[in-house]
Formats: structure tokens, sequence, C-alpha cells
């Protein structure tokens, strides 16, 4: 018998960024990318020679117009899901400390949510086991 090829790894960085009322913010992907309208931590892919934190730093700027830096940026669990096409290795940062508003600069929609009510917005495969960890943390 022959092994299937190898599916290629990708690895993301995601956040739980929260607000001073212990709400989590939730971004809803866009139509046209893949998982469109589902609900997801920000966050993004780790580029080459970048660690998650300095992915977080950079995404958290360009997806949503907020400063932070990497030591206010806490480690939680990680995510490892195989998908069809590839698989994913993501892990989760929680940030309680931000300079700026979060506002949707690549289309996506934005909302707070308290982690009592996460399981009642759609998210990837991927995410869903992160919930009962930021609700056990909140």
């Amino acid at each position: 018998m022959s092994e299937a090829a190898p599916k290629r790894l990708l690895l993301v960085a995601a956040c739980a960024l929260l607000d001073t009322d212990n709400r989590v913010l939730l971004a809803r992907r866009p139509e046209g990318k893949s998982m469109a309208g589902l609900w997801e931590f920000p966050g993004g892919k780790i580029e080459t020679g970048e660690t998650p934190e300095q992915t977080l730093v950079r995404e958290l700027h360009e997806e949503l117009g907020i400063e932070t830096e990497e030591p206010c940026l806490a480690p939680l669990p990680f995510a490892s899901h195989a998908y069809d096409d590839f698989h994913l290795l993501m892990p989760l940062y929680v940030c309680r400390k931000y300079q700026g508003i979060p506002v949707s600069r690549e289309g996506q929609q934005l909302k707070w949510v308290r982690a009592a009510a996460l399981r009642d917005y759609p998210m990837p495969p991927a995410d869903i086991p992160l919930i009962p960890v930021i609700q056990d943390l909140l």
C-alpha cells in the first residue's frame, strides 16, 4: 500500500483579545476567503523568521489597527487540527493590554462576545476546542 502524501503544515498564531469587560473579540471571515462566514480569533500566518508573538503584534496592527507588545501576550494552549488539504498548528495567546480601539481593516465583521456565548458563533473546527480554555480563564 502506498502512503498518502504528507499534508503541508500551516502555522498560524491567534489571539483572544479581551476588553475591560472581559469580552473576547471575534472576527468573521469575509466572503471570498476559505471558511467564509465563520467566526475566529484574530491572528494570521506565521511568516518565515517570525515568532508567534511577532506575528500577533504585526497581525493585530494590520487587521485591527491596534498596538501591543510581545510581553502583553500570554500563551494559552494550542490547536492542532487536520483539515482536508493541510494540518493547522495554532498557538493561542490572550491579550488584555493594547493601545487603540479595534476596527475592521480587512473587511471582516467584528464582535465582542462574552466567554459563555462563544459557542453561539460558528467557528472553524480548529478553534472550537479552544473555547473551554477561554471560558475557564474568564
